[in-house]
């Protein structure tokens, strides 16, 4: 059904949005009235990818319980890591190393960038989260929290181990080199939002200029830490180089996650008093994740510098997996752009990556798209001039996989109309 011009299910969804954005203390249910209405309607008047009833819902779901089976495992894991990162005392002990005024916000920014070039970028936002919580004594200003999330999301875009867009482009066939080259626009969003956020910050309230008295590292939490990281990084690099078509079919980074978490347990007891509310933000997400699998959009405009720009706009309230699976199908995207706007754009609303998700679960007040928008505004101008600064400089190379996939690993197709819903993926970042 259409109306205006419009598919009914695109109309569905974008009010979903909007509760959201108007009713932020109450978006879990906003977004599970949205995903059964969205359901219902697609089981009554439309189709799942041109698989109709009861049928096609059980093939969607099919499809994409890896992606949110993965998902909820990293949300719900790294709020534990999170936890032990602070219980550390590390974030304590960084007043001593960092600038004094602005800058030292900034430079935490940076760490958070670089930390995301390699690890997944929930973790590095939890991270960052983790350092904001001592050095600001809890008090920091929507706009850092937007800059972090930005920062964590900019850091990957540019990695092919960085980001599941770009894991999945390289699947695909796509160079790391022309992923690489994500970072000129990156790292040019990077000096005009990290810089604003820093100072936003700096005004509102300043770093901690000195280590809290008797701080020191609790090595057992740092290498707790470190052994949760190791498991998801080397579960994701073994399973992507040995086993690529295992990662479609069972979540092994999520269990990974969680096998390192039970392990060490015994030595140091996870807070597990923050499941509970890190579990309703995970549902949450999930939720809106699960209506951005359901929405029709078989048709992409044609790959234009111009249609990856909006790519980007978009991926900040539609889930970026199934945007990027569609542009690897359909072909001829410059992928460095596309690596860049669909990695980053998700960081211009709380909602839009699961960073921002994760982030908003330690920060509750961080849950209102018109005070992320207000005071993050910085991270959509970011956006354009990356996007711009790397057109100016490489320009716009469209690059054709259609013979490299032939030795690629087979991208799952809906049974009608063989348009993907999901692709391998060994990590997990919408």
């Amino acid at each position: 059904m259409v109306v205006l011009g419009i598919p009914v299910d695109f109309i569905l969804f974008a009010l979903t949005l909007l509760g959201v954005a108007l009713f932020h203390h109450h978006t879990l249910k906003v977004a599970l009235i949205g995903l059964s209405v969205i359901t219902l309607y697609k089981l009554g008047f439309a189709d799942f990818s041109g698989v109709p009833g009861v049928g096609g819902l059980v093939a969607l779901i099919g499809h994409e319980w890896v992606t949110i089976a993965n998902l909820f495992g990293l949300l719900l894991g790294f709020a534990l890591l999170s936890d032990h990162f602070e219980r550390s005392e590390i974030p304590a002990l960084l007043p001593k190393y960092l600038p004094d005024d602005w800058k030292g916000g900034f430079v935490m920014l940076l760490l958070v960038f670089v930390m995301s070039a390699f690890l997944d970028n929930i973790a590095a936002a939890m991270i960052g989260g983790s350092m904001a919580v001592v050095l600001y004594q809890r008090k920091v200003h929507i706009g850092f929290l937007a800059a972090i999330v930005a920062a964590s999301n900019a850091g990957g875009a540019g990695s092919v181990v960085g980001d599941t867009t770009t894991t999945m482009m390289w699947i695909a066939g796509v160079s790391p080199i022309q992923v690489l080259d994500a970072y000129i626009a990156s790292f040019t969003a990077m000096a005009i939002f990290g810089v604003i956020a820093a100072k936003q910050q700096h005004a509102y309230q300043p770093i901690m200029k000195d280590n809290p008295t008797g701080a020191h590292v609790h090595w057992a939490r740092l290498c707790i830490v470190v052994i949760i990281l190791i498991s998801a990084v080397g579960t994701n690099v073994y399973f992507n180089l040995k086993h690529p078509e295992v990662l479609g079919r069972f979540p092994v980074i999520g269990v990974a996650v969680w096998v390192a978490i039970l392990a060490t347990a015994p030595w140091r007891t996870p807070n597990w008093r923050l499941l509970p509310e890190a579990t309703k933000g995970s549902v949450f997400l999930l939720s809106l994740v699960m209506c951005a699998s359901m929405m029709p959009v078989q048709h992409l405009p044609n790959p234009s510098w111009q249609s990856a720009l909006g790519l980007g706009f978009l991926s900040s309230v539609f889930d970026n997996i199934p945007l990027t699976a569609l542009a690897l199908r359909q072909d001829g995207y410059d992928w460095s752009f596309l690596a860049y706007a669909v990695g980053f754009g998700g960081s211009m609303i709380w909602f839009g990556s699961s960073a921002g998700v994760a982030l908003s679960n330690m920060y509750p007040e961080a849950k209102s798209v018109g005070a992320w928008i207000k005071g993050g505004w910085h991270i959509a101008v970011g956006y354009v001039v990356g996007f711009f600064v790397l057109l100016v400089v490489l320009g716009w190379h469209p690059d054709a996989l259609r013979g490299k996939r032939e030795s690629a690993p087979v991208v799952p197709t809906s049974v009608a109309n063989q348009t993907p819903v999901q692709v391998i993926a060994p990590s997990l970042k919408p």
